[in-house]
């Protein structure tokens, strides 16, 4: 049996340990300007030692330390004005009264001291599709317990305003038979917008055309059986399938594109996201200047108050001295990562321009192939920096506003000379597809052949990737109709 000992070795090893600091600096790195700025919000409330400087005054300003401005004059006294008004004798009370006795009730504040609701409560908001719908069916003759069932099914309405759930699904949501249901879907399908809680597009489309009176029997049979000859954009198969002529027919696929497929988008609840760029670039002569987006960042600084507090000899309790020592410590590392983090976006921001100078110069088309190495050895950091830099960070270019990643993709083989930015050949299939003619739009291979003539060596299924990409319909799609 081997004896138990105990044994000392040294052991030199490299460990990389993340301080609470360091966290925090690479997480204000990735940060998009909005969330930095919320970030320096959130530790203006919860660190006291931490302050915003002011526009005007600075640090040597005329406030003390209570906060009482000492330089500042005193109020002027002004007397109070009074103001006499006469009153005619003959004025006509009971015309005045009955014109102005509107019925409007009024409001009466119980408690003075409560607070009155902001500007931003006050501003009125667009109706959605069910507020739009309830409001209808409020003023519609049903019955109340019709006007269950319809709360019901406005619940069940997509974006679209379309109905996902079946008849048995409400039925059942609302504890009364199928038959019911259909009866108040019926006459909930007639409410503005025309259309909406259909459970399909056939049916949207049907009740849109009676609606409008063009239940006549060509539209109603185009909207039932030949749906697919609309959105293939067949007018001679439709003909044939009609047999009816082609003005006929012409006429009423007019009608039918007239008609709404969406009724519920006019009542998006999507709102509007504006971009606000992080990095201005601006050309001044032959150069291009870089400038950092600082419109309302705080300038932040460390509280002069609880720094003299420790310099002094005053007696201040061990708990409360740690407590200060801390947060000063906060404060001074919070200035510094944001510090770095503004001259690591400007030297970053610096390479992009200089690596990227013919796209600054002429647009995207002449965007060249860029990794994050490049840049990462052009400013002397790691790629993993450069990656976080430039997430959801914003550039405002002469060609217009650009993510940062934008500027970083894969290269397209040519036959001859440099690669070919993957971004570059996107544009140029944009271009194509703008310019074609739209009888005879091009194929994805005639796309493909008419790069190869610009030297761009790119396979079919790769133009098919990027056309999607860009939202763009295929060929057969694109092909202007006859009633087009």
């Amino acid at each position: 049996m081997a004896a138990l000992e105990l044994r000392q070795q040294l052991r030199l090893s490299q460990q990389l340990i993340m301080t609470p600091q360091l966290q925090q600096a690479i997480k204000l790195l990735q940060l998009s300007r909005l969330e930095l700025l919320e970030t320096i919000h959130q530790e203006l409330e919860i660190n006291p030692m931490l302050e915003e400087m002011q526009e005007e005054g600075g640090e040597e300003g005329g406030e003390s330390a209570n906060g009482i401005d000492k330089t500042r004059e005193p109020a002027e006294e002004f007397k109070e004005i009074q103001v006499l008004e006469s009153m005619r004798q003959d004025f006509d009370w009971e015309s005045y009264l009955d014109e102005y006795n509107t019925g409007t009730p009024v409001l009466f504040e119980t408690d003075p001291n409560r607070e009155s609701p902001s500007y931003d409560y006050r501003l009125t908001l667009p109706d959605t599709l069910q507020e739009h719908l309830v409001w209808q069916l409020r003023l519609s003759d049903m019955t109340e317990g019709e006007k269950e069932i319809g709360m019901v099914i406005f619940g069940n309405l997509n974006g679209d305003g379309y109905l996902d759930a079946s008849l048995e699904e409400i039925a059942a949501m609302a504890e009364v038979s199928v038959t019911e249901v259909e009866q108040v879907l019926a006459k909930v399908q007639v409410l503005d917008p025309v259309g909406v809680a259909a459970r399909n597009l056939r049916e949207c489309l049907l009740i849109q055309a009676k609606g409008l009176d063009l239940d006549d029997d060509l539209v109603v049979s185009i909207i039932e059986h030949h749906l697919h000859y609309l959105e293939n954009k067949n007018l001679q198969g439709l003909v044939r399938a009609l047999k009816r002529t082609p003005e006929e027919v012409k006429c009423a696929i007019d009608l039918i594109l007239g008609l709404n497929p969406r009724p519920g988008s006019a009542f998006s609840e999507e709102s509007v996201n504006y971009i606000s760029p992080d990095i201005y670039v601006f050309k001044v002569d032959n150069d291009f200047v870089i400038l950092l987006n600082e419109d309302g960042m705080p300038k932040l600084r460390v509280s002069s108050y609880y720094k003299e507090a420790l310099s002094r000899d005053a007696v201040i309790p061990t708990d409360a001295k740690d407590f200060i020592h801390s947060k000063l410590r906060s404060a001074a590392w919070l200035i510094k990562s944001i510090h770095q983090r503004q001259r690591t976006l400007y030297k970053v921001g610096q390479s992009i321009v200089k690596l990227q100078r013919e796209f600054f110069e002429k647009g995207v088309a002449f965007l060249r192939p860029m990794v994050l190495r490049d840049v990462a050895e052009d400013v002397g950091m790691h790629e993993s920096t450069i990656s976080r830099v430039t997430s959801n960070k914003y550039m405002d270019t002469p060609h217009g506003i650009f993510e940062l990643k934008y500027f970083f993709n894969s290269s397209i083989n040519s036959f001859l000379g440099e690669a070919v930015a993957s971004e570059s050949v996107k544009e140029r299939i944009r271009q194509l597809i703008k310019g074609e003619d739209s009888s005879k739009p091009y194929s994805d291979q005639e796309i493909v052949d008419i790069l190869e003539g610009e030297n761009i060596r790119i396979a079919r299924r790769t133009v098919a990737k990027y056309r999607e990409m860009l939202s763009i319909l295929p060929s057969s799609k694109r092909k202007k109709s006859a009633w087009g």
